[in-house]
């Protein structure tokens, strides 16, 4: 499966998604690789970080730019059971050469306006991608979200979402805890952070039975 973790808007936490989401698959037993099509590099540097550490089990990460995405990829999903790929957060070749040739996407958004007023923008690319990949599914993750159960962002976003005919909310609600940010800098997933944080790992668990369900 190609999954792809991508959008329009800089800093909604894609590569955390991505990173976590590649070590779970890992250590289900699936062979997963990281493409990095984002100039920033920060999941590469993750996977630098983790392939210092010889306790850790590897999770294989490989840069990509420009227009040979599409073909490289395909050839890389010959190989490996499961591709995530990290795209930056604005409109780009590589975003758009990976809506080409992934299975579903998952879009990361912070519950604010202007994170929201972006899936326009997305929702619109996305009926030009379905014209030839029609069987893409395009799901929105709201991520960050306010630890405190009185602020009610998170929902008000779930709603408008329902408004966009190309995007379905995944029902899944990242909040924004320190536990993502301890272990992206020692090149873990919350799953390895010891002490574990119990609602950060259920919140990924989550994600990851929707990102790998049929």
């Amino acid at each position: 499966m190609i999954i792809l973790i991508g959008g329009e808007k800089g800093g909604t936490g894609k590569t955390t998604f991505v990173t976590n989401l590649a070590t779970l698959r890992k250590k289900a037993g699936f062979d997963v690789l990281i493409v990095d099509t984002d100039k920033q590099e920060s999941a590469n540097f993750w996977s630098a970080i983790r392939e210092s550490n010889e306790k850790l089990e590897r999770i294989p990460c490989i840069q990509k730019y420009g227009n040979g995405i599409v073909k490289e990829v395909k050839d890389l999903a010959n190989r490996y059971q499961d591709i995530i790929i990290d795209a930056g957060g604005r409109d780009s070749i590589e975003l758009r050469s990976a809506l080409a040739i992934s299975d579903k996407i998952f879009i990361p958004i912070q519950a604010s306006q202007f994170d929201v007023w972006t899936l326009t923008q997305m929702n619109q690319l996305l009926t030009q991608v379905k014209a030839f990949n029609p069987e893409i599914e395009a799901y929105v993750v709201i991520n960050r979200a306010s630890p405190n159960p009185s602020v009610t962002e998170a929902e008000n976003a779930s709603e408008i979402i329902e408004d966009f005919e190309n995007l379905e909310f995944s029902e899944v609600i990242v909040k924004d805890r320190i536990a993502y940010r301890r272990a992206a800098s020692q090149g873990l997933s919350v799953i390895e952070l010891e002490p574990i944080d119990k609602k950060a790992t259920d919140e990924m668990q989550n994600l990851y039975e929707k990102v790998f369900s049929k």
